[in-house]
């Protein structure tokens, strides 16, 4: 993810936290644990457990419709909204992955990505990235469908939630 991207996603989840709405994941039957992403574009330092990674069958428009219909009290502008970016914007300059397999396979097309947060009794608990269409794990064929890749937020401090 570019710097200024970066900045502009924590500037929004700061924002956020102040909110009092909470969220529903999208249902559990449409995504399928995908821990091999979690190894390619996690950053090396991340803590385990900071990321989780899913694939789903179902494009990208869909993912996006249901989460704009389901987040939309608590959506900053700009959220829940695809767009198509360079395969680095969409995963990331920190991954374990090979950055020119990448591009290989992207050629001189775009991935189409959507981010956002979620929310829960007022505080952001996660940060979603959806990418479409995605690599397969050995990074040799783009698949159809939507990689979710989730990190943990740990809450501001002072917030008596649970631990994440």
């Amino acid at each position: 993810m570019s710097r200024q991207l970066t900045l502009a996603f924590a500037v929004v989840l700061t924002a956020l936290t102040a909110r009092g709405t909470a969220s529903q994941p999208v249902p559990a039957a449409e995504w399928t644990p995908s821990p091999a992403y979690v190894a390619l574009f996690a950053p090396a330092g991340a803590p385990p457990g900071a990321y989780s990674a899913y694939v789903s069958d179902a494009s990208l428009d869909t993912v996006v419709r249901r989460l704009q219909q389901d987040f939309s009290a608590s959506a900053p502008t700009g959220a829940w909204v695809a767009e198509a970016v360079v395969p680095f914007e969409a995963f990331g300059q920190s991954g374990r992955y090979d950055r020119s397999a990448l591009a290989r396979l992207y050629g001189a097309s775009r991935a189409r990505v959507a981010r956002g947060p979620r929310i829960e009794d007022g505080q952001v608990t996660e940060a979603w990235t959806l990418i479409s269409p995605f690599p397969d794990p050995m990074l040799r064929r783009l698949r159809s469908g939507v990689l979710l890749i989730v990190l943990k937020v740990r809450p501001p401090e002072g917030h008596r939630g649970g631990a994440l």
